[in-house]
């Protein structure tokens, strides 16, 4: 019998992006195949502390090894926010919140306007054990938004290796280069060794 592993999301994109990762070595399941488990706070000041916050949260709740994310755009020019407060950085939907980013960057140089995608990745054990890999992805921010795919700041986040916003890749494309995907692929040993049980 498989090993499982909770997935500590909702995102269902989430969820097939790790299933792709580990394959058939170990049963993926997300909080949407639980029963409803109380949602930790996060209130850590660091991508870091919110991902272990929530993987140790649900790894006791559930008794299931789980793996959670923290993960927000940094941007040079404003102290590194949005940060661990991207999800929250404005009222509204994710065209409310890149908006605003854009209009607190008015008037910078491109040059100013230099960022970073950020994700910690957490697996902890029920017993209290736990792992983090983290993953980042430099870029800059657009004066307006380009591409159709991805979701929250991807459209006006710019990838000069690539010329190419992250709402331009294909999911493909992302995958190999976003920090969500490093921090997998770190993490991906770990992950593999709960077949063999270690």
């Amino acid at each position: 019998m498989k090993p499982r592993l909770l997935f500590a999301t909702t995102n269902p994109g989430k969820v097939k992006e790790l299933r792709g990762l580990v394959g058939d070595a170990v049963e993926v399941v997300s909080l949407k195949d639980l029963p409803p488990i109380p949602e930790p706070v996060e209130d850590g000041e660091t991508f870091e502390a919110n991902a272990a916050k929530k993987a140790r949260a649900y790894a006791e709740a559930s008794g299931l090894p789980s793996l959670a994310d923290d993960s927000g755009l940094c941007v040079d020019a404003l102290g590194g926010r949005p940060g661990v407060h991207s999800a929250r950085y404005a009222e509204g939907d994710d065209r409310a919140r890149y908006q605003k980013l854009l209009g607190e960057l008015g008037g910078l140089p491109e040059e100013r306007r230099t960022a970073s995608f950020q994700c910690a990745l957490c697996l902890a054990m029920p017993g209290g054990e736990a792992r983090i890999e983290v993953g980042r992805c430099e870029g800059r921010i657009l004066t307006g938004p380009r591409g159709s795919h991805g979701f929250g700041y991807d459209p006006v986040f710019f990838i000069p290796a690539l010329g190419k916003t992250m709402a331009e890749l294909t999911p493909e494309e992302k995958a190999g280069v976003s920090h969500r995907g490093q921090a997998f692929r770190k993490m991906r040993p770990a992950l593999l060794a709960l077949q063999a049980g270690s």
